[in-house]
């Protein structure tokens, strides 16, 4: 059985003139003619060329190609052995590139779009991602979670720290109500649940009464997000959670 340079083209995926041009330099000479002198290809060169492009494909240039199926010392099972332990090693590349490559992705799961130093100084000793994987797995499937990765992934470092510097000013003046002894239910507490609020609605999603009342429960149910609020002040999450309450009914 013997082919034509059409038919071992489009078995092996190549173009006619490239071999044409494996024919040229020796690469890769069919094995017969046809009587109007046309290449054809029998078996054995079509195993060939399976072995130069597995080299191709690895990068190897035809030179060397060359002189790797050439070598007298070589025999078919010994280019086997040869490609599969190529084929393992670039294996093993490919998925130390993919591991790096998804650890890429997490790390921008939650858009925070900065580098380490600018991470640090932007946030300090506190890790921005550290929810990542919780916040998927409660709202991964919400329009408000698709809506807050968006706006996340938009934010610049400047963005950050304004959010940084906002969020500072509003915990500093919770603070301070809460020293002077206010209630949760007093106006002024009330108006710091709504700015908190807008916040959220202003750098991640539409927060409405009812999710932004669900927050609420969930800075005094999750001992990391109560300890996070307490830690400006004692007793902050509980406070605030009334509060967020007290304005949700105020505003219905």
């Amino acid at each position: 059985m013997s082919y034509s340079v059409g038919q071992v083209a489009g078995f092996a995926g190549v173009t006619v003139r490239t071999l044409h041009h494996y024919d040229e330099i020796g690469l890769l000479s069919p094995g017969g003619r046809s009587h109007a002198g046309h290449r054809r290809y029998e078996d054995a060169d079509l195993d060939r060329l399976q072995r130069v492009l597995f080299y191709r494909e690895l990068g190897f240039p035809l030179d060397e190609v060359m002189v790797l199926l050439d070598d007298p010392e070589s025999d078919p099972r010994e280019h086997l052995r040869r490609q599969h332990a190529l084929l393992s090693d670039r294996i093993a590349r490919l998925q130390q590139m993919a591991a790096a490559v998804e650890h890429a992705m997490e790390a921008k799961k939650m858009g925070i779009n900065l580098t380490p130093e600018e991470k640090f100084e932007v946030f300090g000793d506190k890790d921005p991602e550290q929810y990542a994987e919780e916040a998927e797995r409660r709202w991964g499937g919400t329009d408000t979670y698709a809506e807050s990765q968006r706006r996340s992934a938009g934010h610049t470092k400047d963005d950050w720290q304004r959010m940084q510097d906002q969020a500072a000013d509003w915990g500093a003046r919770y603070r301070a109500l809460m020293e002077a002894g206010e209630s949760a239910g007093g106006e002024r507490a009330m108006d710091l649940a709504e700015e908190h609020r807008l916040h959220i609605c202003t750098w991640f999603y539409d927060c409405s009464y009812e999710i932004h009342t669900g927050l609420g429960e969930m800075y005094v149910a999750d001992e990391r997000f109560k300890g996070f609020y307490d830690s400006v002040h004692p007793g902050l999450a509980l406070h605030l959670r009334d509060s967020i309450m007290a304005n949700a009914v105020r505003k219905v």
